[in-house]
């Protein structure tokens, strides 16, 4: 895979002269390409290559880009130390300091699966993540549909990362990530976001956990994949299900067109959309939209 244009400092992390400020937080080592792709690049294997760079604007523009101008096969990963420009759902800003996080995103052709299953991919991709963080980081990561990971600190569920999908061509599709792994308290973007390092993880070097997030993510993908991207056959639809935290709770979801609609969130179907029950006793299928979690009455 080609480095994306316009991406600064020593992307292989080779010996010699480091770019600026690569060591300036002792407390956030960069990461090691070299190392990476040997842990990961195999005969075999999935990931066919992991390019990282020390600073760009969004690592998935990036890697939409590259796969357009046919730079990138599937199964490519592209780590940023730090992101200028990155972005969530509905175009919002994805900010935090250089190597406080992990910044990647990756490649996926699942030319086997129909088009009209591919909105499971960052379903899938939360599961995958949540599995890995929970083994590795020793934290209990739950998920807020549709795409968002959550840890409970001092009793409030808190935004630890997130995960945003696009289009990559005809038969592409880029997922890019973004977990928190030593931000600050005074680093935040948000009250209602946190960390593992806050979250109290004893694992917070972000070369294991990278390398866990990824193999965890092949596994899931490729078990999807060869079930033809049903999420029944490949228990992706059960075990989604079973870590999220948005089940069984009363939600607003904030709908295209400022409209909204409030209901207790009642399953996850078989497209990967969820249901609210409503007031008026209708199950109303949700594709799109943001999701709040509403207090129940009593709840602090």
């Amino acid at each position: 895979m080609t480095t994306p244009p316009g991406a600064e400092g020593n992307p292989s992390n080779e010996p010699g002269e480091p770019s600026p400020g690569r060591w300036s937080d002792l407390g956030r080592p960069p990461l090691n390409a070299n190392a990476l792709r040997r842990a990961l690049v195999r005969d075999g294997g999935f990931w066919t290559d992991v390019a990282l760079v020390s600073r760009t604007g969004s690592t998935n523009s990036d890697l939409v880009a590259l796969a357009a101008d046919g730079k990138a096969e599937e199964g490519a990963v592209l780590v940023a130390e730090e992101q200028n420009a990155g972005r969530g759902r509905l175009d919002r800003q994805w900010t935090a300091p250089a190597r406080s996080g992990l910044f990647f995103s990756v490649l996926l052709k699942p030319a086997e699966v129909p088009v009209e299953r591919w909105g499971w991919l960052p379903l899938l991709a939360g599961v995958a993540t949540a599995t890995a963080l929970s083994r590795t980081a020793g934290v209990d990561t739950a998920l807020k549909w549709p795409n968002d990971l959550l840890l409970t600190v001092g009793g409030e569920e808190r935004k630890v990362g997130g995960i945003l999908a696009e289009r990559a061509g005809n038969d592409g599709v880029v997922l890019g990530m973004g977990i928190n792994v030593t931000l600050r308290e005074d680093e935040l973007p948000v009250p209602t976001a946190t960390s593992l390092a806050l979250a109290g993880s004893p694992a917070t070097d972000r070369d294991p956990l990278l390398r866990a997030v990824l193999r965890s993510l092949e596994r899931w993908y490729v078990d999807w994949r060869a079930a033809g991207g049903d999420p029944a056959t490949s228990r992706l639809q059960e075990t989604y299900a079973a870590g999220c935290a948005t089940l069984g709770r009363t939600v607003r979801a904030e709908l295209p067109g400022d409209r909204s609609l409030v209901g207790e969130a009642v399953a996850v179907d078989g497209d990967g959309r969820l249901v609210l029950a409503t007031g008026e006793g209708v199950q109303q299928p949700i594709g799109a939209g943001d999701i709040v979690h509403l207090r129940a009455e009593g709840e602090k």
